[in-house]
């Protein structure tokens, strides 16, 4: 039996991640609308009615805005903590009680058949997290939404066989386009977004760590493109004398469509 994953999308226009062993499946993050997941969960044969749970990282409106109505259309629980519930709720519409699930961050806890750890990341929310999840021995980790790298999330997805990493700018782009300072400032900021060039240094640290395969996500489309992506990173880790798909393995998250599928097992 294979843990299967793949993003459904990710960039500002919506952010959605699926994890599967197909008795527990999970989503990570709904920001696209219930149509639009629905469609793209159909896409990876998962019907709606099986998913086990909604896990929330934060409570910006890509990664939370069909949450709700996937929430009440197939009686979903959905999993945050106390601090990005405060921020969500009135966002989400009515949610039956027993679909209020409140975890603490950076304690584990049992969702179906995946251990679940919510790790704390640095972004200009209430209470982000990152997550990690173990079944079978595979561990998958989701880490988007953040400014930098700690040393503290690097021990949290350290000997992940995928880990999905955000490479959200270029910083010269970034710094010679059209987005307002205040919003420039705040994308490179401890609290914004992590650059492809932070990326790939997370990236060598984490080819020491055991990791087997990253997937670059959370793109801008105004200020980063793929090939641009991938050549920082590869250039970075050529740099640092590691085998670019070969030490470690390279893909991308798309902000359109499904990614490539990923069974994993040990």
């Amino acid at each position: 039996m294979t843990i299967d994953f793949c993003s459904l999308a990710s960039g500002s226009s919506g952010n959605c991640h699926l994890i599967t062993d197909h008795t527990s499946s999970l989503l990570i993050d709904a920001g696209l609308s219930g149509k639009q997941i629905q469609l793209k969960l159909g896409e990876v044969g998962i019907d709606p009615q099986q998913l086990s749970g909604i896990l929330i990282s934060h409570e910006h409106s890509d990664h939370i805005h069909g949450a709700g109505i996937l929430s009440r259309r197939f009686n979903i629980p959905i999993f945050a903590n106390e601090g990005t519930w405060q921020g969500m709720e009135h966002k989400l519409g009515n949610i039956k009680e027993e679909n209020i699930r409140v975890f603490e961050s950076d304690k584990p806890f049992e969702l179906g058949n995946f251990i679940v750890m919510p790790y704390s990341i640095s972004h200009d929310a209430n209470e982000p997290v990152g997550y990690s999840f173990v079944n079978k021995g595979v561990k998958v980790c989701v880490t988007t939404d953040l400014g930098h790298v700690t040393g503290e999330i690097l021990d949290q997805i350290s000997d992940s066989d995928l880990v999905v990493l955000e490479s959200n700018h270029d910083v010269e782009m970034l710094k010679a386009g059209g987005y307002p300072y205040y919003l420039k400032r705040r994308i490179l900021s401890d609290v914004g977004h992590l650059s492809n060039e932070a990326a790939g240094n997370a990236i060598v640290d984490l080819v020491k760590r055991n990791v087997k395969s990253v997937m670059l996500a959370h793109l801008s489309k105004d200020n980063n493109f793929p090939e641009l992506a991938i050549e920082t990173i590869k250039s970075i880790l050529q740099m640092n004398k590691v085998g670019f798909n070969k030490d470690i393995q390279i893909d991308l998250a798309h902000r359109d469509r499904v990614s490539n599928l990923y069974a994993l097992s040990r």
